[in-house]
């Protein structure tokens, strides 16, 4: 068995400051990274308004990032840490790309797909996601507040 030196909340971390980075482009700040045999193969902010793409989530351009490095679409044995629950295009996503393992920082009440609304990584499928919720969750959430917030007053005005 082989022992991993870092934890969920170092790798966690790492995907909140991908969170800033997108928070600070005006972007929801969700931020994700994949990583494989400890170490970072894909990461992503999620890019939806500078992009004009619906898909332009982070997981997916993590995910998108990790394929190219790997040079194949199956994600096995990799974890995708994320800083608000996947939606249910991200967890589809991540099902068909058999990513191994899924830890998340913020739930997402409203369209979240790992509990919190939906629950699709957890129904019975040909693939086996391991869900860790709830890493670094007050940050995750902090983030997300502050910008939601940020936006209604820019609206009111």
């Amino acid at each position: 068995m082989k022992l991993h030196k870092f934890t969920h909340e170092y790798w966690m971390r790492k995907a909140l400051n991908l969170a800033k980075e997108a928070y600070e482009k005006g972007e929801v700040p969700c931020g994700s990274i994949i990583v494989f045999e400890d170490s970072i193969i894909g990461k992503g902010y999620n890019q939806v308004e500078s992009l004009k793409d619906a898909t332009a989530h982070a997981e997916m351009i993590a995910m998108t990032s990790a394929a190219n490095y790997l040079q194949n679409w199956r994600l096995e044995n990799c974890s995708l840490y994320v800083t608000k629950e996947p939606c249910l295009m991200c967890a589809g996503a991540i099902l068909n790309s058999r990513v191994s393992k899924v830890v998340f920082s913020a739930y997402d009440e409203k369209e979240g797909a790992a509990g919190s609304k939906y629950d699709v990584m957890r129904e019975n499928r040909k693939w086996f996601v391991e869900i860790i919720p709830g890493i670094m969750e007050n940050e995750g959430e902090s983030i997300l507040k502050s910008f939601f917030q940020r936006v209604r007053e820019k609206n009111e005005n």
